[in-house]
């Protein structure tokens, strides 16, 4: 049987800058989108902590109405009170008697005022709670129709790029077959490691594309001879003329409109 024929260096460039060039644009989708789902997120956040900033100030409405209810109940007491004493007063035997009792009454009178000053108090609270829960509210509905508007935002960009997506993946699986493993490794390590996900770029003016620090004449010219794989010493990425660049890149823009 015949040994397979391994392929040139040049081949392995054009299938690996055309890996990068689906992968690059599979990124380009997921960055469209990429802020949308978190905006989402943000807002359901806020949401989530505006309802829950209603429950707490409706919880410390329905505290104050029981402290309303208990003072009225106070006062009801105090009345009560105040008309024993004062029934009281017409059997009483003495003055030390009728003092005694006249000094519950007041104590009983001051009681009622200081409950109706509580009261007040309390409705005082009550209208600021109230105002509170009308400007959360308001606020609430907001975030919700912003909400309703970001969804809708991702749901449209997720139906327009899902298939592209799907289909780019799919040809990303199939270009990675044709590159062996060791050079895949490598493209998958070195694009991990940089910000734009770029393993592999062209000379540009003198300089890794994205870079600013030229390469020697003699190193851009053994690049153009595509006998060796090249890394920048600088980013570490993976070197490639401009001219296979430019053929890999009009190719496959040619198969990205088709899609």
């Amino acid at each position: 049987m015949a040994k397979k024929k391994e392929p040139t260096v040049e081949k392995k460039l054009r299938a690996l800058y055309d890996l990068q060039l689906i992968d690059s644009r599979i990124d380009k989708i997921r960055d469209i989108r990429g802020e949308l789902p978190l905006e989402v997120r943000d807002l359901e956040d806020e949401i989530e902590g505006l309802n829950k900033r209603i429950e707490k100030l409706e919880i410390g409405l329905k505290e104050l109405d029981d402290n309303i209810t208990s003072k009225k109940n106070l006062i009801l007491e105090s009345k009560a009170l105040i008309k024993k004493y004062t029934d009281q007063q017409k059997n009483v035997r003495n003055n030390r008697e009728f003092d005694s009792l006249n000094k519950e009454t007041e104590y009983q009178e001051l009681e009622i005022q200081l409950a109706e000053k509580n009261i007040k108090e309390f409705k005082a609270q009550i209208e600021l709670k109230n105002e509170s829960i009308q400007s959360v509210n308001l606020k609430l509905s907001e975030k919700n129709d912003h909400l309703k508007h970001k969804k809708g935002e991702l749901d449209t960009i997720l139906k327009e790029t899902q298939k592209e997506e799907n289909m780019l993946l799919s040809k990303s699986e199939d270009y990675k077959k044709l590159i062996d493993e060791r050079l895949l490794f490598a493209y998958t390590k070195i694009r991990s490691n940089v910000k734009n996900g770029l393993a592999i770029v062209p000379i540009e003016r003198g300089a890794a594309g994205g870079s600013y620090f030229t390469i020697p004449p003699q190193v851009q010219m053994e690049i153009a001879s595509r006998k060796r794989i090249i890394t920048d010493e600088h980013s570490g990425r993976i070197l490639v003329d401009e001219v296979l660049a430019t053929e890999q890149k009009q190719k496959m823009e040619k198969h990205f409109s088709s899609i």
